[in-house]
């Protein structure tokens, strides 16, 4: 196929299939006597399988994945698209631990929470996968507020921290900056208002399932290409 050809079957210009060539999105198109190039069904299934990966990731993690699925080692590539699916559901798990969470921002500690299960900040870090660094800054911006230990500098973190936490985790994830999460908690601190958050994190589950059917409907293009790498079409 010419370039202008394998552009109208995905729906790409001809400009769009030289520039993911450039980057690897797809195998090196093999030339011609006359300089033209020339692509096969190998192009035309990385093009698919990218196109389905910018559905489900956006066209920057795309681009970036891409070129290990076609040139990285078989089982790395397998390995990338399980992480995939299971980087859709721990997300998926923090966004409904942050609604479940959301209402103990406001509520009564004392009456609600059972000082036993109180987090120090590197179990705290490992229930959200995040870096104890991250929970230091998110406190340092106002974000989460975790108690002192008396007598050291260790945090200690109640049941209103950890719900902060989890929605600030939440929404990191789906790539919210800090000033917009600060407002929100702010909010609920002071006027008792859920309403946005949950507006917010119902949105970013929303987004999150959106992606997973996304995936999902590009699972056959994904398997076409790494059955082709399997079958020895690629090293």
């Amino acid at each position: 196929m010419r370039t202008a050809a394998l552009g109208r079957l995905v729906g790409y210009s001809t400009q769009q299939v030289r520039d993911l060539e450039r980057l690897g999105v797809i195998p090196a198109a093999q030339r011609r006597a006359n300089g033209y190039r020339r692509y096969d069904r190998r192009h035309l299934i990385a093009l698919r399988a990218y196109r389905a990966l910018v559905a489900a990731l956006g066209a920057v993690p795309a681009r970036r994945l891409m070129p290990r699925l076609i040139d990285g080692p078989i089982d790395l590539a397998a390995e990338a698209i399980d992480e995939l699916h299971a980087s859709l559901s721990r997300d998926r798990t923090r966004v409904r631990e942050a609604l479940r969470g959301l209402d103990a921002v406001l509520a009564d500690r004392a009456d609600v929470f059972d000082d036993r299960d109180a987090m120090s900040i590197g179990e705290l870090a490992q229930a959200l996968d995040v870096r104890p660094s991250a929970l230091r800054h998110w406190e340092e911006e106002g974000l989460v507020h975790p108690e002192r230990i008396r007598g050291t500098a260790a945090r200690r973190y109640g049941g209103g921290a950890i719900a902060e936490a989890r929605i600030v985790a939440a929404l990191r994830a789906g790539g919210y900056p800090l000033p917009p999460i600060a407002r929100i908690l702010t909010e609920l601190r002071a006027h008792g208002r859920t309403e946005d958050s949950r507006r917010v994190l119902e949105t970013r589950l929303a987004e999150l399932s959106r992606r997973s059917i996304a995936l999902l409907e590009g699972a056959g293009d994904l398997h076409a290409l790494l059955s082709e790498r399997s079958a020895g079409v690629t090293p």
